[in-house]
This record gives C-alpha cells, sequence and structure tokens, in this order.
C-alpha cells in the first residue's frame, strides 16, 4: 500500500480484522501453494493485522516472520495479534512497499491483497526482488484484471454528481489493476525468473446492507470518504452505493478479480 499522506496511509486496523474474512480466505490459497522447510525467514508484505500471517508462521516452526505494513494502525494489530503466540518470531515492521529497507534478506516473500495499492509496480517489484536472497521465492495475489469493475463504475458516476463532483472529480484512483500480462511483464522487468501469473473471479457476496456497507467503508472506499468534508456526506456515499448494490442480483455482490503472481530471483 502506498498513498501521498498520512491519512491515506492509515486503517481502522480493529473493523479491517472484524471484517476481512474474504481476503483471509483468497490468502490461504496463496499459502496452500508455498512449499516450505519450515525454517525460513519470509516477509509477508502487506500484512495487515495479521490473521494471515498466524498461518504463515504455523507452516514456519522452524522459521521467522516480518510482517510488513504501511499503516501505524495495522502494524500495532498485528503486533498484538501476533507476538503472545509466536514471540521472537514474529517481527512486526512499518515501511512503504516501495521504499523496502532491506537488501538479500528473505527466503521468500508473500503478499496477499496489498499490491494494487502501490500504483508504481516497477518500483514495488524492484524492491521486492533487492529484498530476496539468491534463489529466494515470490507468492502474491493482489487484485487486478476488471476487479470490483461495477462498483468502481458507480463510484465514478458519484464523482461526477454535483453532491461529491467538487471533492471527488478530479480524484485519481489509487489502484492499479494489472493483468496477467501486465504482471507477468513488470516482474521480468525486476529480473525474476520461473514467472506464472493468471487472473481468477473471486465473487464475493455479502450478508445483508449492514455489512456491505461496512466492508466498503473500511475495506474499499476508506481514501474517497476521506477526502468528503463532513459525516453526513459521507454516509450520503455509502449508502447511495449500497441502495445500488441491493438491485443486483444476487444483492450486495462485489466483482472480485485476483491476480495471482509466482516468480523466483536467480
Amino acid at each position: 500500500m502506498t498513498q501521498t499522506s498520512t491519512s491515506n496511509r492509515e486503517w481502522n486496523s480493529s473493523e479491517y480484522h472484524r471484517l476481512s474474512q474474504p481476503q483471509v480466505s483468497w490468502g490461504k490459497k496463496v499459502l496452500a501453494r508455498l512449499q516450505l522447510r519450515g525454517d525460513e525467514l519470509v516477509l509477508d508484505a502487506g500484512a495487515g493485522t495479521g490473521r494471515l500471517t498466524a498461518d504463515l508462521l504455523q507452516a514456519l516452526p522452524h522459521g521467522r516472520v516480518i510482517a510488513l505494513d504501511v499503516s501505524q494502525n495495522m502494524s500495532r494489530a498485528a503486533r498484538e495479534y501476533l507476538q503472545p503466540q509466536f514471540g521472537d518470531r514474529a517481527q512486526v515492521v512499518t515501511a512503504d512497499l516501495v521504499n523496502l529497507p532491506f537488501d538479500g534478506a528473505f527466503d521468500g516473500i508473500v503478499s496477499t491483497a496489498a499490491f494494487h495499492w502501490v500504483l508504481d509496480h516497477d518500483r514495488l517489484f524492484d524492491g521486492l526482488f533487492r529484498a530476496l536472497r539468491p534463489g529466494g521465492w515470490l507468492q502474491a495475489q493482489c487484485g487486478g484484471g476488471p476487479n470490483i469493475a461495477r462498483l468502481t463504475g458507480r463510484m465514478a458516476k458519484l464523482a461526477e454528481s454535483p453532491k461529491f463532483a467538487p471533492f471527488l472529480g478530479n480524484f485519481p484512483s489509487p489502484w492499479l489493476y494489472q493483468d496477467a500480462e501486465g504482471g507477468a511483464a513488470t516482474l521480468r522487468r525486476a529480473g525474476f525468473i520461473d514467472i506464472q501469473t493468471n487472473i481468477e473471479a473471486a465473487p464475493t457476496v455479502l450478508d445483508d446492507r449492514k455489512h456491505y456497507s461496512e466492508f466498503i467503508r473500511t475495506v474499499i472506499v476508506r481514501t474517497y470518504l476521506d477526502r468528503l468534508p463532513d459525516p453526513s456526506l459521507r454516509e450520503q456515499y455509502v449508502a447511495e452505493l449500497a441502495d445500488q448494490a441491493a438491485t443486483d442480483t444476487p444483492p450486495f455482490l462485489l466483482d472480485y478479480w485476483r491476480l495471482n503472481l509466482s516468480a523466483r530471483k536467480p
């Protein structure tokens, strides 16, 4: 995740921890792809509150994980969540993914639901490549292709409306959704080999209007809400998106698409 202001870096970590089951379920599929000895040093790049980091540590009984996130709130929550159970095997670092403070440090890098928040993927993958030891591996997943296209289309129309245009009319997208070919090309430019990428659908239906509203407020549209000047306008923004989602078939469907990335450093 990389944003230009401190406020945009920060998340409501307690709400994210409660609501992030879709991200956790996708991340478990990434972890299932790993072939571990059990003693590796691994970077969890964009670790959030550490829910998946805990699963990764369970698979590394003699290893260690550096859980990295740009958000101070997320890092604090991850530290509280991980260290009572894993102690020194779980270290938490607050840093930006495009300014990784590592050189030749890791046997592997795992990342889920983070890379699409970074707008400069060449710089991102250059840093990841540099952080790996020779022979080190990358297994990652992020938003890709037509990810949440229905929702972003509705957000674009709201941004043109008289109510929201003064605040959102010129707001650039905070996400980069690469397709499989673009992701592979970026990895190749960074120096990676044994590259495999693909896009998969991950449609997610939320329980009801309340769940949908909480989820998009915390996980998806928070940077847009930060630009709205008062709570009532923020509530109106979320309510209008929820009203439209209620008419879908099925209601409250998020058309998620995931970009899977697998590669190795020579």
